[in-house]
């Protein structure tokens, strides 16, 4: 009799534990099923890399969605990993490097994306013979990929020149290469280019650094490790954007860095004997060979909104130290205007409002969505949804929302509606575009990249 009811005591317990685990994996089930029909509804704009997860090998340890830095891109269906915010990867490549059998590899989403992409080869030329692009313009935005695709790019112009008899004769006037462009692919290319001992120039338009240099005080650039030419690889694989600046500013000084700075690009010709004129506003250069290296964000966005001429209104935020007890309007959805506006908020006296568009977020990590929720639960931010600025005046500003108009006192605006990309400029030069599938690309670069 005492044995039996051991046993149904034992049987009941291990019931109850069954039935809680399954109820357990209904429910994540459930919600992993929420999150990824939510994401395909803002499954628009353009992507880079993401995990692509072979269900056949797949273990269902979770062990990937433990290590991705940003948050839910991954989570556990029916015991198997799925991608369920796709749209928040950046590409870290944490989860393919993490699975113990090997099951997910990093891939480029929707070739169709692509459809308004210049067309590039597997060296990064373009369709004009000898003019190349590297870095985010090409499609892939990690720092880490620009720095090896400036190198590699300068590597096969050298390899190209020395092949040609008699092209490595000096010729006066007559550059190597010419790279536009100072930011992460930019610096790279001209670090190769003097370790290669190529004659080049850099043009930047606007300081070395690019669009690292703009981002916010102690934003985390990179969390990976990078590998310089004339330096080697760097020792911390964590850096922020002023221990970057600061190490290019070291190795540019001590390697001699032939930039000419504050210059913008207007055009680029092929001569007939095949050296290129690259023109700005003031000079003119000729060389062998081009590098684009001018990344993806151009032009700043503007709203088109009456008096968004104002001097108030601006659209980059470096020092956001240097703005103290002022009524600050942040306008955008995105990682940028939500960073700008946790920086701003963590100065005395500001009051923050963001103004966005939308309902909610729906395109920012997840780092920077903990950190905006920190910020509304203390008050330090207030956002208003579905809402659109209508006019900027000196002491205030108008937007709509929900169809109605709301005046806010107001000292400063910062606009983050994303930028007009160089397509315009790459056109007029002659590079043709179309639809790219960038998966050759990635696997390329990871290749080359692992190589090292």
């Amino acid at each position: 009799m005492d044995t039996l009811i051991a046993v149904i005591f034992a049987v009941s317990i291990a019931i109850f534990f069954v039935r809680r685990y399954l109820r357990d994996v209904k429910k994540n089930d459930e919600l992993a099923r929420q999150i990824t029909e939510k994401a395909k509804l803002y499954s628009e704009g353009p992507k880079g890399l993401h995990p692509h997860i072979d269900a056949n090998y797949c273990i269902g340890c979770a062990t990937c969605t433990a290590v991705c830095p940003e948050g839910d891109v991954l989570a556990m269906l029916s015991g198997k990993a799925v991608i369920a915010n796709g749209q928040k990867c950046i590409g870290h490549g944490l989860c393919a490097e993490a699975c113990p059998v090997g099951a997910i590899t990093m891939a480029m989403a929707s070739p169709s994306v692509s459809a308004d992409m210049p067309y590039l080869t597997p060296e990064y030329e373009t369709t004009i013979e000898n003019v190349f692009i590297v870095g985010e313009l090409g499609g892939l935005a990690l720092i880490k990929n620009a720095v090896n695709q400036g190198r590699n790019c300068i590597d096969i112009i050298t390899s190209r020149i020395n092949g040609h008899q008699g092209a490595r004769l000096p010729v006066s006037g007559i550059y190597d290469v010419v790279i536009v462009g100072a930011g992460p692919a930019g610096i790279s290319a001209s670090l190769r280019a003097i370790e290669n001992k190529l004659s080049y120039i850099t043009i930047e338009r606007d300081e070395v650094g690019g669009s690292v240099a703009k981002f916010p005080r102690q934003k985390v650039v990179t969390t990976t490790p990078l590998e310089f030419p004339l330096y080697g690889k760097l020792k911390k694989t964590e850096l922020s954007k002023e221990h970057l600046l600061a190490f290019w500013d070291m190795v540019l000084n001590r390697a001699g860095f032939n930039v000419c700075a504050d210059a913008k690009v207007d055009d680029i010709r092929k001569d007939p004997d095949g050296i290129f004129t690259v023109m700005t506003a003031t000079q003119w250069y000729r060389a062998r060979a081009v590098v684009l290296a001018i990344g993806r964000s151009g032009t700043p966005r503007k709203l088109g909104v009456k008096g968004e001429q104002l001097p108030k209104v601006m659209y980059r935020l470096i020092e956001p130290d240097h703005y103290r007890n002022k009524r600050v309007l942040v306008v955008g959805g995105g990682d940028s205007a939500v960073e700008a506006a946790i920086a701003l908020a963590q100065q005395d006296g500001n009051q923050i409002t963001l103004s966005y568009r939308r309902q909610e977020f729906i395109r920012i990590k997840e780092r920077n969505a903990q950190h905006m929720r920190e910020c509304l639960r203390a008050g330090r931010v207030n956002v208003i949804f579905n809402s659109i600025p209508v006019e900027f005046r000196p002491d205030h500003v108008v937007l709509a929302v929900g169809g109605t108009s709301q005046i806010l006192p107001n000292d400063l605006v910062w606009v983050f509606a994303g930028g007009t990309p160089a397509y315009d400029f790459l056109k007029n030069i002659g590079v043709g575009f179309g639809m790219r599938d960038l998966t050759f690309d990635t696997e390329r670069d990871i290749r080359q990249s692992q190589s090292r």
